[in-house]
Protein backbone atom coordinates (compact mmCIF):
# COMPACT_ATOMS: atom_id res chain seq x y z
CA UNK A 1 0.00 0.00 0.00
CA UNK A 2 1.86 3.62 -1.01
CA UNK A 3 0.41 6.99 -0.32
CA UNK A 4 1.54 10.33 1.04
CA UNK A 5 1.87 10.88 4.98
CA UNK A 6 -1.52 12.93 6.03
CA UNK A 7 0.80 15.86 7.67
CA UNK A 8 2.65 16.48 4.61
CA UNK A 9 0.36 15.18 1.51
CA UNK A 10 -0.35 19.08 1.21
CA UNK A 11 2.98 19.57 -0.34
CA UNK A 12 1.98 18.19 -3.41
CA UNK A 13 -0.03 22.15 -4.34
CA UNK A 14 3.81 22.93 -5.17
CA UNK A 15 3.50 20.56 -8.08
CA UNK A 16 1.54 23.19 -9.50
CA UNK A 17 4.34 25.81 -9.94
CA UNK A 18 6.63 23.11 -11.78
CA UNK A 19 5.64 24.51 -15.23
CA UNK A 20 6.73 27.74 -14.02
CA UNK A 21 10.40 26.34 -15.25
CA UNK A 22 8.89 26.70 -18.76
CA UNK A 23 8.92 30.57 -18.27
CA UNK A 24 12.09 31.41 -19.72
CA UNK A 25 11.58 29.33 -22.93
CA UNK A 26 8.35 31.09 -23.76
CA UNK A 27 9.59 34.42 -22.98
CA UNK A 28 10.87 36.38 -25.97
CA UNK A 29 14.59 37.04 -25.89
CA UNK A 30 16.53 40.10 -27.11
CA UNK A 31 19.01 38.35 -29.37
CA UNK A 32 22.41 39.52 -31.73
CA UNK A 33 20.92 39.51 -34.92
CA UNK A 34 22.79 37.51 -38.28
CA UNK A 35 22.26 39.22 -41.69
CA UNK A 36 21.55 36.23 -44.24
CA UNK A 37 20.95 37.15 -47.67
CA UNK A 38 18.16 34.26 -47.89
CA UNK A 39 16.33 32.35 -44.86
CA UNK A 40 15.03 29.94 -47.18
CA UNK A 41 18.66 28.37 -47.93
CA UNK A 42 19.73 28.09 -44.02
CA UNK A 43 16.43 26.33 -43.38
CA UNK A 44 17.26 23.80 -46.41
CA UNK A 45 20.47 23.60 -44.42
CA UNK A 46 18.32 21.30 -41.85
CA UNK A 47 18.86 21.71 -37.69
CA UNK A 48 21.19 19.31 -35.49
CA UNK A 49 19.83 16.68 -33.39
CA UNK A 50 20.96 18.82 -30.46
CA UNK A 51 18.67 21.79 -32.07
CA UNK A 52 15.70 19.63 -32.05
CA UNK A 53 16.21 18.30 -28.20
CA UNK A 54 17.03 21.67 -26.89
CA UNK A 55 14.16 21.05 -24.26
CA UNK A 56 15.90 17.83 -23.24
CA UNK A 57 17.32 20.21 -20.14
CA UNK A 58 14.28 21.81 -19.27
CA UNK A 59 12.47 18.73 -18.96
CA UNK A 60 15.19 17.10 -16.75
CA UNK A 61 14.61 20.58 -14.49
CA UNK A 62 11.18 20.02 -14.64
CA UNK A 63 11.33 16.27 -14.09
CA UNK A 64 13.34 17.29 -11.00
CA UNK A 65 11.34 19.69 -9.79
CA UNK A 66 8.34 17.18 -9.53
CA UNK A 67 10.33 15.13 -7.49
CA UNK A 68 11.92 17.39 -4.72
CA UNK A 69 7.62 18.27 -4.53
CA UNK A 70 7.02 14.88 -4.25
CA UNK A 71 9.81 14.31 -1.58
CA UNK A 72 8.24 17.02 0.68
CA UNK A 73 5.05 15.36 0.91
CA UNK A 74 6.56 12.40 2.38
CA UNK A 75 5.80 9.38 0.03
CA UNK A 76 5.28 5.95 1.99
CA UNK A 77 4.70 2.44 1.51
CA UNK A 78 3.14 0.34 3.96
CA UNK A 79 4.53 -3.13 5.19
CA UNK A 80 2.26 -5.28 3.43
CA UNK A 81 2.82 -8.14 6.01
CA UNK A 82 0.91 -6.34 8.62
CA UNK A 83 0.97 -8.44 12.12
CA UNK A 84 -2.21 -8.49 13.96
CA UNK A 85 -2.50 -10.06 17.20
CA UNK A 86 -5.58 -10.88 19.10
CA UNK A 87 -5.62 -11.62 22.95
CA UNK A 88 -6.69 -15.50 22.57
CA UNK A 89 -6.84 -18.40 25.23
CA UNK A 90 -5.18 -21.34 25.92
CA UNK A 91 -6.39 -24.61 25.29
CA UNK A 92 -5.74 -28.04 25.97
CA UNK A 93 -8.38 -30.76 24.41
CA UNK A 94 -7.56 -34.09 26.19
CA UNK A 95 -9.21 -37.06 24.40
CA UNK A 96 -9.62 -40.59 25.21
CA UNK A 97 -8.35 -43.17 23.39
CA UNK A 98 -8.75 -46.24 25.43
CA UNK A 99 -10.73 -49.30 23.92
CA UNK A 100 -14.21 -48.89 25.13
CA UNK A 101 -14.00 -45.56 22.81
CA UNK A 102 -14.92 -48.00 19.84
CA UNK A 103 -18.83 -48.35 21.14
CA UNK A 104 -20.50 -47.24 17.64
CA UNK A 105 -23.42 -45.32 19.14
CA UNK A 106 -22.81 -42.02 16.85
CA UNK A 107 -23.74 -40.53 13.59
CA UNK A 108 -21.61 -39.22 11.18
CA UNK A 109 -23.10 -37.64 8.32
CA UNK A 110 -25.98 -40.20 8.54
CA UNK A 111 -23.75 -43.46 9.10
CA UNK A 112 -22.78 -45.29 12.14
CA UNK A 113 -19.76 -44.44 13.66
CA UNK A 114 -17.74 -44.90 16.66
CA UNK A 115 -17.21 -42.27 19.94
CA UNK A 116 -13.98 -41.57 18.57
CA UNK A 117 -14.60 -40.34 15.26
CA UNK A 118 -17.44 -38.61 16.06
CA UNK A 119 -15.25 -37.00 18.53
CA UNK A 120 -12.88 -36.23 16.27
CA UNK A 121 -15.27 -34.61 13.38
CA UNK A 122 -17.00 -32.28 16.06
CA UNK A 123 -13.33 -31.30 17.20
CA UNK A 124 -12.20 -30.58 14.30
CA UNK A 125 -15.21 -27.78 13.42
CA UNK A 126 -14.64 -26.35 17.17
CA UNK A 127 -11.25 -25.50 16.28
CA UNK A 128 -11.04 -24.63 12.54
CA UNK A 129 -15.22 -23.28 12.20
CA UNK A 130 -17.97 -24.88 10.22
CA UNK A 131 -20.80 -26.67 10.80
CA UNK A 132 -22.73 -23.49 13.13
CA UNK A 133 -19.30 -23.27 15.08
CA UNK A 134 -17.22 -19.72 14.60
CA UNK A 135 -13.57 -22.08 15.18
CA UNK A 136 -10.86 -20.79 17.62
CA UNK A 137 -8.86 -19.09 14.98
CA UNK A 138 -7.25 -16.60 17.94
CA UNK A 139 -6.28 -18.95 20.35
CA UNK A 140 -3.35 -21.48 21.22
CA UNK A 141 -4.56 -25.26 20.92
CA UNK A 142 -3.26 -28.25 22.15
CA UNK A 143 -3.48 -31.51 22.24
CA UNK A 144 -3.54 -34.62 24.77
CA UNK A 145 -4.22 -38.02 24.18
CA UNK A 146 -5.01 -41.03 27.09
CA UNK A 147 -5.35 -44.50 27.59
CA UNK A 148 -3.82 -46.55 30.51
CA UNK A 149 -0.89 -43.50 30.08
CA UNK A 150 -1.04 -39.66 28.55
CA UNK A 151 0.63 -38.27 26.13
CA UNK A 152 1.44 -34.50 24.64
CA UNK A 153 1.09 -35.31 20.97
CA UNK A 154 0.71 -32.02 19.96
CA UNK A 155 1.53 -28.53 21.86
CA UNK A 156 -0.04 -25.73 21.87
CA UNK A 157 -0.05 -23.94 18.65
CA UNK A 158 -1.68 -21.28 16.26
CA UNK A 159 -1.31 -24.32 13.48
CA UNK A 160 -4.80 -25.33 13.97
CA UNK A 161 -4.45 -27.70 10.82
CA UNK A 162 -1.23 -29.12 11.47
CA UNK A 163 -3.52 -30.11 15.28
CA UNK A 164 -6.34 -31.42 13.64
CA UNK A 165 -3.76 -33.81 11.52
CA UNK A 166 -2.53 -35.05 14.25
CA UNK A 167 -6.03 -35.38 15.84
CA UNK A 168 -6.89 -37.46 12.94
CA UNK A 169 -4.47 -39.96 13.59
CA UNK A 170 -5.28 -40.80 17.07
CA UNK A 171 -6.19 -44.09 16.99
CA UNK A 172 -7.87 -46.18 20.66
CA UNK A 173 -5.07 -48.64 22.25
CA UNK A 174 -4.54 -51.51 20.17
CA UNK A 175 -3.08 -53.89 22.89
CA UNK A 176 -4.53 -55.29 26.41
CA UNK A 177 -0.54 -53.52 27.89
CA UNK A 178 -1.68 -49.68 27.18
CA UNK A 179 -5.32 -50.04 27.27
CA UNK A 180 -7.15 -48.23 30.10
CA UNK A 181 -8.48 -44.66 31.24
CA UNK A 182 -5.95 -42.48 33.47
CA UNK A 183 -8.00 -39.41 33.83
CA UNK A 184 -6.13 -37.92 36.47
CA UNK A 185 -2.27 -38.08 34.66
CA UNK A 186 -4.05 -36.72 31.27
CA UNK A 187 -5.64 -33.46 33.46
CA UNK A 188 -1.97 -33.17 35.19
CA UNK A 189 -0.45 -32.89 32.20
CA UNK A 190 -2.75 -30.88 30.43
CA UNK A 191 -2.41 -28.60 33.44
CA UNK A 192 1.86 -28.58 33.31
CA UNK A 193 1.63 -27.66 29.30
CA UNK A 194 -1.15 -24.63 30.02
CA UNK A 195 1.06 -23.29 32.89
CA UNK A 196 4.37 -22.46 30.71
CA UNK A 197 2.07 -21.29 27.96
CA UNK A 198 2.84 -17.58 29.10
CA UNK A 199 6.16 -18.45 29.91
CA UNK A 200 6.76 -20.29 26.76
CA UNK A 201 4.46 -18.31 24.07
CA UNK A 202 7.61 -16.57 23.01
CA UNK A 203 6.27 -13.94 19.89
CA UNK A 204 3.00 -15.83 20.00
CA UNK A 205 -0.26 -13.86 21.79
CA UNK A 206 -0.27 -13.98 25.46
CA UNK A 207 -3.24 -16.16 26.66
CA UNK A 208 -6.10 -14.30 28.17
CA UNK A 209 -6.99 -17.36 30.07
CA UNK A 210 -6.25 -21.37 30.16
CA UNK A 211 -9.08 -24.03 29.54
CA UNK A 212 -9.13 -27.79 29.75
CA UNK A 213 -12.01 -29.63 27.64
CA UNK A 214 -11.56 -33.46 29.19
CA UNK A 215 -13.24 -36.07 26.46
CA UNK A 216 -13.94 -39.30 28.43
CA UNK A 217 -16.37 -42.65 27.92
CA UNK A 218 -15.39 -44.62 31.23
CA UNK A 219 -14.08 -44.42 34.62
CA UNK A 220 -10.64 -44.00 36.15
CA UNK A 221 -8.88 -46.99 36.65
CA UNK A 222 -5.47 -45.96 35.63
CA UNK A 223 -2.18 -43.63 36.28
CA UNK A 224 -0.89 -42.76 39.83
CA UNK A 225 -2.99 -39.04 39.78
CA UNK A 226 -6.26 -39.15 41.28
CA UNK A 227 -8.09 -37.22 39.66
CA UNK A 228 -9.10 -35.08 41.75
CA UNK A 229 -5.29 -33.82 42.73
CA UNK A 230 -5.44 -33.09 39.03
CA UNK A 231 -8.30 -30.60 39.34
CA UNK A 232 -7.18 -29.55 42.54
CA UNK A 233 -3.84 -28.60 40.62
CA UNK A 234 -6.16 -26.76 37.87
CA UNK A 235 -7.63 -24.42 40.03
CA UNK A 236 -3.84 -23.51 42.20
CA UNK A 237 -3.28 -22.75 38.19
CA UNK A 238 -6.51 -20.99 37.24
CA UNK A 239 -7.64 -23.27 34.66
CA UNK A 240 -11.02 -23.77 33.98
CA UNK A 241 -12.07 -27.70 33.68
CA UNK A 242 -15.18 -28.86 31.06
CA UNK A 243 -15.16 -32.61 31.15
CA UNK A 244 -17.42 -34.22 28.87
CA UNK A 245 -19.02 -37.44 29.56
CA UNK A 246 -19.56 -40.08 25.85
CA UNK A 247 -21.73 -42.45 24.91
CA UNK A 248 -25.21 -43.27 25.41
CA UNK A 249 -26.47 -44.21 28.64
CA UNK A 250 -27.28 -47.70 29.75
CA UNK A 251 -25.76 -49.99 27.17
CA UNK A 252 -24.04 -49.23 23.74
CA UNK A 253 -23.11 -51.50 20.81
CA UNK A 254 -19.61 -52.56 20.66
CA UNK A 255 -17.61 -54.42 17.62
CA UNK A 256 -16.57 -57.72 18.59
CA UNK A 257 -14.37 -60.08 16.54
CA UNK A 258 -16.04 -62.98 15.30
CA UNK A 259 -14.20 -66.63 15.06
CA UNK A 260 -15.23 -66.36 11.26
CA UNK A 261 -13.60 -62.90 10.89
CA UNK A 262 -16.30 -60.66 10.92
CA UNK A 263 -17.13 -58.04 13.48
CA UNK A 264 -20.15 -58.75 15.17
CA UNK A 265 -22.05 -55.06 17.37
CA UNK A 266 -22.68 -56.73 20.92
CA UNK A 267 -24.33 -54.48 23.78
CA UNK A 268 -22.38 -53.76 26.48
CA UNK A 269 -23.11 -51.59 29.57
CA UNK A 270 -22.04 -48.28 29.21
CA UNK A 271 -19.75 -47.36 32.86
CA UNK A 272 -18.98 -43.49 33.37
CA UNK A 273 -18.04 -41.73 36.32
CA UNK A 274 -20.37 -38.58 35.78
CA UNK A 275 -20.18 -37.77 39.77
CA UNK A 276 -16.58 -37.42 39.54
CA UNK A 277 -16.15 -35.70 36.18
CA UNK A 278 -18.90 -33.68 37.79
CA UNK A 279 -16.99 -32.85 40.88
CA UNK A 280 -14.13 -31.63 38.80
CA UNK A 281 -15.28 -29.38 36.93
CA UNK A 282 -17.11 -27.67 39.58
CA UNK A 283 -13.93 -27.27 41.20
CA UNK A 284 -12.05 -25.27 38.64
CA UNK A 285 -15.18 -23.43 37.89
CA UNK A 286 -16.54 -25.35 34.68
CA UNK A 287 -18.96 -27.55 34.01
CA UNK A 288 -20.11 -31.10 32.86
CA UNK A 289 -22.03 -32.36 30.53
CA UNK A 290 -23.04 -35.43 29.24
CA UNK A 291 -22.57 -36.44 24.84
CA UNK A 292 -24.91 -39.30 23.89
CA UNK A 293 -24.80 -38.41 20.15
CA UNK A 294 -23.13 -36.02 17.58
CA UNK A 295 -25.69 -33.64 17.74
CA UNK A 296 -25.75 -33.42 21.75
CA UNK A 297 -21.84 -33.18 21.27
CA UNK A 298 -21.79 -30.06 18.93
CA UNK A 299 -23.77 -28.34 21.15
CA UNK A 300 -21.45 -28.84 23.93
CA UNK A 301 -18.77 -27.20 21.84
CA UNK A 302 -21.09 -24.71 21.12
CA UNK A 303 -21.43 -24.42 24.90
CA UNK A 304 -18.03 -23.93 25.23
CA UNK A 305 -17.69 -21.77 22.68
CA UNK A 306 -19.56 -19.65 23.71
CA UNK A 307 -18.31 -19.51 27.48
CA UNK A 308 -14.32 -19.31 26.61
CA UNK A 309 -14.70 -16.60 23.65
CA UNK A 310 -11.68 -14.44 22.97
CA UNK A 311 -11.54 -10.54 23.70
CA UNK A 312 -11.95 -8.62 20.37
CA UNK A 313 -9.39 -5.90 21.05
CA UNK A 314 -6.40 -5.85 18.55
CA UNK A 315 -3.44 -4.57 18.05
CA UNK A 316 -1.93 -3.67 14.82
CA UNK A 317 1.65 -3.21 14.04
CA UNK A 318 2.08 -1.07 10.88
CA UNK A 319 5.02 -0.65 9.20
CA UNK A 320 6.05 2.32 6.60
CA UNK A 321 9.43 3.07 4.06
CA UNK A 322 9.70 7.08 3.52
CA UNK A 323 10.56 6.62 -0.33
CA UNK A 324 11.54 9.61 -0.49
CA UNK A 325 14.89 8.71 1.49
CA UNK A 326 14.67 4.55 1.52
CA UNK A 327 14.09 2.43 -2.03
CA UNK A 328 11.81 0.34 -2.68
CA UNK A 329 11.27 -3.13 -5.25
CA UNK A 330 8.77 -2.77 -7.93
CA UNK A 331 7.31 -5.31 -10.10
CA UNK A 332 10.95 -7.17 -9.25
CA UNK A 333 13.07 -4.54 -9.59
CA UNK A 334 14.70 -2.25 -7.36
CA UNK A 335 14.08 1.27 -7.28
CA UNK A 336 16.60 3.75 -5.60
CA UNK A 337 14.97 6.98 -3.07
CA UNK A 338 13.08 9.30 -5.11
CA UNK A 339 15.28 12.01 -3.65
CA UNK A 340 18.81 9.95 -5.36
CA UNK A 341 16.77 10.46 -8.47
CA UNK A 342 16.05 14.02 -8.22
CA UNK A 343 20.07 14.94 -7.64
CA UNK A 344 20.79 12.66 -10.33
CA UNK A 345 18.67 14.72 -12.99
CA UNK A 346 19.33 18.04 -11.60
CA UNK A 347 23.21 16.91 -12.06
CA UNK A 348 22.45 15.84 -15.68
CA UNK A 349 20.89 19.20 -16.31
CA UNK A 350 23.41 21.08 -15.26
CA UNK A 351 25.94 19.09 -17.39
CA UNK A 352 23.71 19.18 -20.74
CA UNK A 353 23.37 23.09 -20.38
CA UNK A 354 27.12 23.18 -19.87
CA UNK A 355 27.73 21.03 -22.65
CA UNK A 356 26.14 20.46 -26.08
CA UNK A 357 22.63 22.17 -25.68
CA UNK A 358 24.54 25.26 -23.98
CA UNK A 359 22.87 28.19 -25.32
CA UNK A 360 24.25 31.51 -26.19
CA UNK A 361 22.43 34.99 -25.10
Amino acid sequence: MTGFHESSVWWLLLLLAVPLAWLPAWRPRWRAAVGYPSVPAVRAAGASWVARTRWLPLALRTAALALLAACIARPIKANEQTRVWVEGIAMELVVDRSSSMLAQDFQVDGRRADRLEALKDVAARFVLGGGGLDGRPNDLVGLIAFARFADSVCPLTLDHDHLVGVLEGIDVAGTRAEDGTAIGEAVALAAERLRDALERSGDLPKPRSRAIVLFTDGENNAGDIDPMTAAEVCKTYGITLYAVGMGTIGTAPYPVQTPFGGVQLIPREVKIDEDLLRRMADLTGGRYFRATDSRSLAEIYETIDRLEKTTTEQRRYMQYRDLAVEGTTIAGFRVPALLAIAFVLVALELVLAQTRWRTLP
